[in-house]
């Protein structure tokens, strides 16, 4: 959710819409961005209404604006998924767990590693929806590994390091 992926995101998103359509082509986009530290706050401290409406009062400016879907672009933030789709009903809003879970469907796989933060791998909000409404299996990694993967992901992703040592540690935990 800090601004080093969602700038990947929109690039993502730019260089598939000018390969659909060709010249100088690109997505007609709304975009929120958030400071960072008042979300990792929210989250760390549990408080996760408060991020909610947070997010939900987000997602209302951007379908004020004309937006006609609503994709939130982490997928520890799928923590407050519902809040958000009620907030902005009948605008659809996409799961990141949904649309993660057609892919590996559709490449033939059945059983899933999932690597996150603390949150998304020790509660039940991600890998559930991959379990009971896709069918998967979900296999998360010991305490220690999840500590080290939730430690790099707040410690140098976010802040745009991606250290040799910390890929070679992600590496050993898959």
């Amino acid at each position: 959710m800090s601004w080093e992926s969602s700038v990947h995101y929109e690039r993502l998103i730019n260089e598939a819409v000018r390969a659909d359509r060709g010249g100088v082509a690109s997505a007609d986009l709304l975009v929120r961005s958030f400071d960072f530290a008042v979300i990792e706050a929210l989250q760390a401290a549990g408080r996760w209404d408060e991020a909610a409406d947070v997010l939900a009062g987000a997602a209302r400016h951007l379908v004020a604006g004309g937006a006609e879907g609503v994709v939130i672009c982490t997928n520890t933030m799928h923590r407050v998924y519902d809040e958000v789709a009620a907030a902005v009903a009948p605008v659809p809003v996409l799961h990141i767990a949904d649309a993660t879970a057609v892919a590996v469907r559709e490449a033939g796989v059945a059983t899933v590693g999932l690597l996150g933060t603390r949150f998304t791998m020790e509660q039940d909000f991600y890998a559930a929806r991959l379990h009971d409404g896709h069918g998967l299996g979900v296999l998360v990694p010991e305490a220690d590994d999840r500590a080290l993967v939730h430690r790099v992901i707040y410690d140098e992703l976010v802040r745009g390091v991606v250290s040799p040592s910390s890929r070679a540690a992600y590496q050993e935990v898959v």
